[in-house]
């Protein structure tokens, strides 16, 4: 069962919880700045399925996780979300994180990879999940939905008065 607590730091250092964004759907994203394709392919989807949402868009609240609290600052999320505006960034501390990736059961391990920068990978869930207004998990979406699925599938699962 998806629980959808947490407890995290947004990307301009302030204290969130899955109370913070009551009354609205949230869509949550996991992953790390430094992911180098399934991170940013996902992101651009999520945002250009929100885009073809229009207006409806206004009603949800895209989060995006970070696995790699290490590394992942609030400073750092917010540089990195400069390309993807829509979003907010979460971090925390490991133990923050860990919580959180138990409340929504994300796997996200670090491997060794010498061909990286810093010798070392993330693999990790790619599904982007939708919780309602009151925070609870209604579903996920798998990594290979394209944008123009992801919005018609929102559009569905999203109350008829914010898409009219």
């Amino acid at each position: 069962m998806i629980d959808g607590r947490f407890s995290l730091i947004d990307h301009n250092g302030r204290q969130v919880t899955n109370e913070s964004f009551r009354g609205r759907h949230v869509l949550v994203f996991f992953g790390f700045t430094r992911c180098r394709v399934i991170c940013p392919r996902a992101l651009s989807r999520i945002s250009r399925a929100l885009e073809l949402l229009g207006s409806a868009a206004e009603e949800i609240t895209p989060l995006y996780i970070s696995v790699d609290p290490e590394r992942d600052s609030p400073d750092v999320m917010k540089t990195f979300l400069t390309s993807y505006p829509s979003f907010t960034g979460l971090t925390g501390s490991r133990e923050q994180i860990d919580a959180t990736k138990r409340a929504f059961r994300v796997f996200a391990q670090k491997k060794a990879d010498a061909s990286e920068p810093d010798g070392f990978v993330i693999p990790h869930t790619a599904f982007t999940y939708l919780l309602d207004p009151t925070g609870a998990y209604v579903t996920h979406f798998a990594d290979t939905i394209d944008e123009v699925e992801l919005a018609a599938r929102l559009r569905e699962l999203i109350k008829p008065a914010a898409i009219a």
